[in-house]
């Protein structure tokens, strides 16, 4: 840029009345800050002796000249603000800002900030230039001792074309000196590809209203963009617009900030996968887009953690984000550049698959992720396996709508949940009856639970060698419309995949505590224990073992004649965690069982690392004491094992007479089945309690 000829700061020193030799330039230096887009005041000794047009109109003076004014009469707590500028600024050419109340010309008080600036401490001189309180400013480095250089904001003065003015913050932002910029042009700072058309437009605002306050653009002279709050309005002279006066703000951080706080609002804090709102408004521009294009189609997965929560349970919450941030990459990972994944909350997760054309392509997408998360997570040093159900749905002609297809898929995962998860379904018409069979199945078990419609029923556990009673297995039960008694197996699948389980837990622990008291009271002769099923996610609640203490403590009843059954999966699902888990309740004073030993071929090893009192073999090894070889091996080697550790064996599933001669003859401790009793109920249960005997003889 070339220097221009005339300087600002001749300008403003007549304008202050400095007494500067005057420069030929016509222009006159007053109308050059009437024509500022900011409040400026000279004052002298206490008194405002000068208020420039913009201060004028905002304090709705519009004619005659102006009176000299005392400043706390203009405006009103500057001496005690902030600033405090009649003891705190004693030297020339210092300045400090300051917040004040300024009476408007609508009779209404307004807040204003700015900057007051000495110019001459002893006479008291000073310069206050002000905003309308508020407004966002730049920090400034260093104040001048003219009135444009104490504006915090970056400042130009075009005359006829030309720079006639910068101040330092202009210099600042843009890289330009005041030499550099002299005589140069503003447009240079335009952005080159919209050069063109901002300078009409920007012209054309001026024209229609006067001033333009706009949010722009601008470039360094290093070459770097800026983004900036540009001020524009016309300098005036004899009512003649002979330039514009410029003010820019550095907006950058604002930007920055404005932009993450778009990306927060459309994205997953945790993840940083789109969110729900960006997923629905990318699914619902797929579907536009399938109009145009018919031969193309979209999709929708959705995924959900199958061991999320007993993760979180063991592992605590700081592991689960883990697993979560996890997921996220592999799911990027398994997919094209031009699918979408999204976390929509918890667990649960969303994938938008696009430009495929039948359910093959679908499920090829599928089966990719269903193998990213098939494989187990590194947390804190333990691998740990969260498995994944997928439900995908394909948009047909019968979606009118994106929340048809998310339904549509939701069903798909909801079956694939009910089918034991770590797998992935494609929905169907078919699959649609089933699930809302499972969830007015999950209707009906809410309902019976806040009902109470649940009973028990009790199997008779037997010691073999001596025919008597040990206790009973508590079976769940609920009762028919007509009054039967249901088993309860097909309802429990849903509680434990709901959660209610946990509910059913809690009700069934205070249930059989206070059946045993009362047996207890009834017939203090009959020796009873009582066995409760524990399901995997009542196992592995955090809650469980201070929910049986205050349960015993509540209810009264001996908790040496509980006993819990552990489901062998469950112990195999974690061993870790379940070693504290026994051991806290080991510590109420109850027995332990691990139950279906055998169904998933277990390491033997639990027998010995597991602080387990019983173990009960699963059916298809009682039916082993009937068999010959290998099978009748292993069930001898159990039986030997269990009385080296000291742990009684149950076999399960008794149904022969052969089967009972067999273990009895193996030297099996205990038994039970339908061979030996059928399953009783309360009053029947305490009768054979108190009789003690077994009612069947082998060999009969």
């Amino acid at each position: 840029m070339e220097q221009s000829r005339t300087g600002a700061a001749e300008i403003l020193s007549e304008a202050m009345g400095l007494n500067l030799p005057e420069n030929a330039d016509t222009i006159r230096q007053h109308e050059i800050l009437d024509a500022l887009p900011v409040l400026i005041f000279l004052e002298r000794a206490g008194k405002i002796m000068y208020a420039n047009a913009e201060a004028r109109l905002m304090l709705g003076i519009t004619e005659g000249d102006w009176v000299p004014r005392g400043v706390e009469d203009v405006l009103w707590g500057l001496f005690p603000g902030t600033a405090e500028p009649q003891t705190l600024l004693k030297s020339t050419g210092t300045g400090s800002p300051f917040h004040a109340t300024m009476p408007a010309k609508n009779g209404k008080l307004m807040p204003v900030e700015g900057t007051y600036c000495i110019l001459n401490a002893e006479l008291r001189e000073a310069v206050i230039v002000a905003h309308p309180g508020g407004r966002e400013r730049a920090p400034k480095s260093r104040l001048m001792e003219d009135v444009l250089a104490s504006i915090p904001e970056a400042v130009a003065i075009e005359h006829g074309g030309h720079i006639l003015y910068t101040n330092p913050e202009f210099t600042r932002m843009f890289g330009y000196s005041s030499e550099e910029a002299s005589g140069g042009s503003l447009s240079q700072l335009i952005v080159p590809e919209t050069r063109l058309n901002e300078l009409s437009m920007l012209e054309k605002a001026v024209n229609e209203r006067g001033r333009v306050l706009m949010e722009t653009l601008r470039a360094k002279k290093d070459g770097e963009f800026v983004d900036v709050s540009m001020h524009c309005a016309p300098l005036l002279v004899d009512k003649a617009r002979v330039g514009y006066v410029y003010t820019f703000r550095d907006i950058s951080d604002q930007m920055q900030t404005e932009v993450k706080l778009q990306h927060d609002a459309m994205h997953d804090v945790l993840t940083s996968l789109p969110n729900r709102a960006l997923f629905m408004d990318r699914l619902n521009q797929a579907f536009t887009r399938r109009v145009r294009r018919p031969d193309q189609s979209c999709g929708v997965l959705f995924l959900d953690l199958d061991r999320f929560k007993e993760i979180n349970d063991v592992f605590g919450h700081a592991a689960g984000d883990v697993v979560l941030v996890s997921t996220a990459e592999r799911l990027v990972s398994a997919l094209r550049p031009q699918d979408s994944a999204a976390r929509l909350g918890g667990d649960e997760f969303a994938v938008l698959v696009e430009g495929i054309t039948n359910v093959g392509d679908l499920e090829t997408v599928s089966k990719r992720v269903l193998a990213a998360m098939s494989k187990s997570f590194d947390v804190f040093g333990h691998q740990v396996n969260a498995g994944a159900s997928i439900g995908a749905a394909l948009a047909g002609p019968e979606h009118t709508s994106s929340d048809m297809l998310i339904r549509d898929a939701d069903f798909a995962m909801y079956r694939a949940k009910q089918a034991g998860g770590g797998r992935y379904e494609i929905f169907d018409k078919h699959l649609e009856i089933t699930i809302t069979n499972q969830q007015e199945r999950e209707r009906e078990l809410r309902y019976r639970l806040e009902k109470r419609l649940l009973e028990f029923r009790y199997q008779p556990i037997f010691r073999l060698q001596s025919r008597t009673v040990l206790g009973f297995e508590c079976l769940l039960r609920w009762r028919g419309p007509e009054g039967s008694v249901d088993r309860f197996d097909d309802l429990l699948a849903v509680a434990e995949e709901t959660g209610l389980s946990i509910t059913l837990g809690r009700e069934t622990m205070e249930a059989v505590c206070w059946q045993l008291k009362t047996w207890r009271n009834t017939a203090p002769q009959a020796d009873i224990l009582l066995s409760v099923n524990l399901t995997q996610r009542q196992f592995y609640n955090p809650d469980m073992p201070l929910q049986l203490q205050r349960t015993i403590a509540a209810s009264g009843a001996d908790p040496s004649r509980l006993l819990f059954e552990v489901p062998e999966y469950a112990a195999n699902e974690n061993p870790d965690a379940a070693v504290p888990i026994l051991q806290r309740m080991l510590d109420c004073g109850v027995h332990v069982a691990l139950d279906d030993f055998g169904s998933s071929l277990a390491p033997l090893n639990h027998l010995v690392r597991l602080p387990f009192d019983m173990v009960k073999l699963d059916a298809k090894m009682t039916v082993a004491a009937t068999a010959a070889g290998r099978q009748q091996a292993v069930l001898e080697s159990l039986l030997k094992l269990g009385r080296t550790l000291g742990v009684q064996v149950v076999a399960q599933g008794i149904e022969t007479n052969e089967q009972l001669r067999a273990l009895m003859r193996l030297g099996c401790d205990l038994g039970q089945g339908r061979l030996l009793s059928a399953n009783l109920d309360a009053v029947q249960a305490l009768q054979l309690a108190e009789t003690g005997q077994l009612p069947v003889t082998p060999g009969a």
